[in-house]
């Protein structure tokens, strides 16, 4: 299934696009998009030294000389092929995300992916569940 997720335009150049998509068992994942200079690249919003650590917390990526960096240790990825040389992530790729680009277009084409919207998985869901009443 190929589904439009956003336009080039949309994303910028140094930060990322965030977006949230269903795997085939039904667990939810966020999605970066992140400019290259001949391109876009997708990948799996976490970092491969902690799973939990998000690469883009709602406000885009950390990105230095074409690279993602993780928010919590410093790890660098390269923004093209996902590579980590350095940092406690050393040896490490980020997981891609398959994409096509038509006319200015994004198109979703991972066949295990299935999009569910725009921003992160928190995004979409209204208040969660911890109040912030202050008394």
């Amino acid at each position: 299934m190929t589904t439009l997720i956003a336009s080039t335009d949309e994303i910028p150049d140094n930060g990322s696009y965030l977006f949230t998509v269903e795997e085939a068992d039904g667990n939810l994942e966020e999605v970066i998009l992140v400019s290259l200079s001949d391109g876009v690249s997708a990948w799996k919003n976490f970092c491969q030294h902690e799973t939990d650590q998000r690469l883009d917390r709602g406000n885009g990526a950390a990105m230095r000389n074409g690279e993602i960096i993780c928010p919590k240790h410093g790890s660098m990825f390269d923004a093209e092929s996902g590579y980590c040389d350095n940092g406690k992530a050393a040896g490490s790729t980020l997981a891609e995300v398959d994409i096509s680009v038509r006319h200015g277009q994004i198109y979703l084409t991972d066949e295990d992916l299935e999009f569910r919207h725009e921003g992160g998985i928190d995004d979409d869901d209204g208040p969660s569940s911890t109040s912030h009443l202050q008394f």
